[in-house]
């Protein structure tokens, strides 16, 4: 197939083993987001972060690509947007923060399609101007978006009617989830779903092209249409980029 998007997954680098190589700097993401592009049609491209990333950078970036996930990982260093830190935060990536703040904010002003995953919805959220919840326990009084470490929780979301999410996923859905934090303020975005206990789930730019984020994770579940909905996405981008190439 020609016509196959190429879609940008950011990523971390951590120290990994393979072979005969042992505790190694790698560029590592959950092959589950690979599979999910490629089974929905799309040229998976694995990104790593650089610290020297800012909004130049990740417009050179995103001229070679149709799409970008930002994807799940740690707690976005609420220095970021004015909060004192909670105890519960995890440990900064300052070089993921760098790079997927400066893709959140090309991703708008390019109007390239983005999907933005769990992390990757805060750091929409916060590129905008937003501020996060650091503890989501504190307020709802229990651990059920994330029950227990490397452990996914599994909930009920409603979207909310007319929104881009609920045309893709119907009225409501049951969806795994592995998060402590949510969004409480995001500028610009509309909410798109909520959890019962009141936990925004899912915002969406409604002036964009497509431009989704989602607090849960999608690539854990057997749900893939919001991974073919940006695939889609990304494809009409390509090709309206391309006849403007001429």
């Amino acid at each position: 197939m020609g016509d196959r998007p190429v879609i940008g997954i950011t990523a971390y680098v951590e120290r990994a083993s393979w072979g005969r190589w042992v505790d190694v700097p790698g560029a590592l993401v959950p092959h589950r987001y690979v599979g999910r592009v490629e089974d929905a049609g799309g040229i998976a491209v694995v990104v790593p972060p650089r610290p020297d990333a800012d909004d130049g950078v990740a417009q050179e970036l995103l001229a070679r690509l149709d799409g970008v996930i930002l994807a799940g990982g740690v707690d976005v260093a609420p220095e970021l947007y004015a909060d004192e830190r909670h105890a519960s935060v995890q440990a900064s990536r300052p070089d993921r923060d760098t790079t997927e703040l400066a893709l959140a904010r090309a991703t708008a002003a390019l109007d390239v399609p983005l999907l933005g995953i769990c992390r990757g919805m805060q750091v929409m959220a916060v590129a905008a101007g937003g501020v996060l919840e650091q503890h989501l326990p504190d307020r709802v009084g229990h651990d059920l978006h994330s029950p227990a470490p490397a452990t996914y929780g599994n909930h009920h979301v409603s979207t909310v009617p007319g929104t881009r999410l609920a045309d893709i996923l119907g009225a409501a859905a049951d969806v795994p989830s592995y998060h402590h934090q949510s969004v409480l303020t995001h500028p610009g975005y509309e909410p798109s779903a909520w959890a019962e206990d009141g936990t925004l789930e899912g915002m969406e730019d409604p002036s964009a092209a497509f431009r989704v984020a989602v607090q849960w994770h999608p690539e854990v579940g057997t749900d893939t249409r919001l991974f073919r909905a940006l695939v889609e996405a990304a494809r009409t981008y390509a090709a309206g980029r391309g006849a403007a190439r001429g």
